[in-house]
């Protein structure tokens, strides 16, 4: 149950992070309303994972899966860079994110 509360945290914090975008330095009453719930929602749930997770490996976890869904989600939705090298290193980065899993 842990693994489920640090993913969706981590899920949560794509959505946080991609809301900045959207939030415009929080200019934009509805979207900087979604970031910041997101946010919140996001570091509640890591909280109540760490309570059963080694801290390390849930807090690499949790930054990992909002870096490769952030990094992935600009490219998709926002037009950012796709090249594969860039492509390559959030492979490394996922790499990283289930050797945690499985060392764990």
């Amino acid at each position: 149950m842990n693994w489920v509360l640090l993913l969706l945290a981590g899920i949560l914090e794509i959505g946080w992070a991609v809301g900045l975008k959207y939030a415009e330095g929080f200019t934009r009453f509805w979207p900087s309303v979604g970031t910041v719930v997101a946010m919140i929602a996001s570091l509640a749930l890591l909280g109540l994972a760490v309570r059963g997770l080694p801290l390390g490996t849930a807090y690499a976890v949790w930054t990992g899966v909002g870096i490769v869904g952030t990094a992935i989600l600009g490219m998709v939705v926002l037009g950012e860079p796709a090249n594969g090298l860039r492509i390559a290193c959030i492979a490394l980065i996922v790499g990283g994110i289930v050797g945690l899993k499985v060392l764990h």
